[in-house]
């Protein structure tokens, strides 16, 4: 009989014949189609997973993606030289399955869906998976690196959810704290630098600071994505003076990422000239998440349409919508 290697796969100790890493994959009832593998700290190419032999001691990670319309305007938005109609992107965190997460997706008319990169459950390699229930060649996903704390966690983690599934357009975040979840801007923009240089696309959540968004430019941020307020507080947009400036000084899209809890607080960041919303508690966390769906949906889409607009001047005192001469 032959000896078994001792490996290290997902943080837990596991047995397996001498192979392939593309033989282990499989004989964890996984397809090496859809997941990503780090090997030893290093990344695996897709390509060579069947030529890459196992050794003795070997650590490796294995991921693939969770989750953590109908349109009747022609008003496009484009980041990195992509277009989109929908200006609404949702996450795929808290729903209570993957069956509601993908009604509530279809519901928003949303064509870009954030997804976290998790570790692949070696112990049920059969459980669902999200891309069973959104199909990504249809809706785009947008590989983020929630609950990195480091830039270094981050970069990794990217490089990672692109061989998974090879895309370069990415979501940024490097948080500085648990409590309040506010990013570290110098982590970020760290993290920033390297992934550009690297030819990704990074879409990143920021402070809502007009000088930290000009820097993410500069650094390679494709779009900038200043909160509204704390994530998954449902605070709305605490300060409309600052993601105006931002709005203003940018060359790039402004979405903004963190803080809506309902359709008015989207509509706000709207009329404020954002591109887009990026929302996913407000409507995962509504008692009825679909319905919500569909009213960020119209609250998006209203918003557009009144900063379009141009609203009214405001005044300090009453002006008549009637005419007061003539009166009886």
């Amino acid at each position: 009989m032959t000896d078994q290697l001792s490996l290290t796969v997902n943080g837990e100790p596991r047995r397996a014949a001498p192979g392939s890493v593309a033989d282990l994959v499989r004989s964890l009832e996984l397809d090496p189609a859809k997941v990503a593998v780090e090997r030893n700290g290093e990344i695996v190419p897709r390509s060579t997973l069947a030529t890459v032999a196992l050794g003795e001691g070997d650590v490796l990670e294995i991921v693939h993606f969770v989750g953590g319309g109908d349109h009747t305007s022609d008003d496009t938005w484009t980041v990195a030289g992509r277009t989109f109609r929908s200006r609404l992107i949702v996450g795929t965190g808290k729903y209570k399955d993957f069956a509601e997460n993908a009604a509530a997706v279809e519901a928003s008319g949303a064509e870009i869906v954030t997804v976290a990169v998790r570790r692949v459950n070696v112990s049920d390699p059969k459980a669902p998976m999200l891309t069973d229930f959104i199909d990504p060649k249809k809706i785009t996903y947008l590989p983020n690196t929630a609950g990195c704390f480091t830039a270094e966690d981050a970069i990794r983690t990217l490089r990672l959810a692109r061989e998974a599934g090879g895309w370069d357009l990415v979501k940024l975040e490097v948080l500085g704290e648990a409590r309040t979840l506010y990013p570290n801007m110098v982590e970020t923009i760290r993290a920033c630098e390297v992934l550009a240089k690297e030819g990704f696309l990074p879409m990143v959540y920021c402070t809502d600071d007009p000088i930290a968004a000009k820097q993410l430019e500069e650094a390679g941020a494709v779009a900038v994505m200043p909160l509204g307020a704390p994530i998954g507080s449902g605070l709305g947009i605490q300060n409309r003076v600052t993601i105006r400036l931002i709005v203003e000084g940018a060359k790039v899209p402004v979405l903004v990422d963190a803080g809506v809890g309902t359709a008015s607080d989207a509509a706000v960041a709207m009329e404020l000239g954002c591109d887009g919303v990026l929302m996913n508690t407000a409507i995962a966390e509504a008692k009825d998440p679909i319905r919500m769906a569909l009213a960020m949906k119209l609250a998006v889409e209203a918003g557009r349409h009144a900063y379009l607009s141009g609203r009214m001047a405001t005044r300090k005192y009453a002006d008549p919508s009637s005419p007061l001469a003539g009166l009886i």
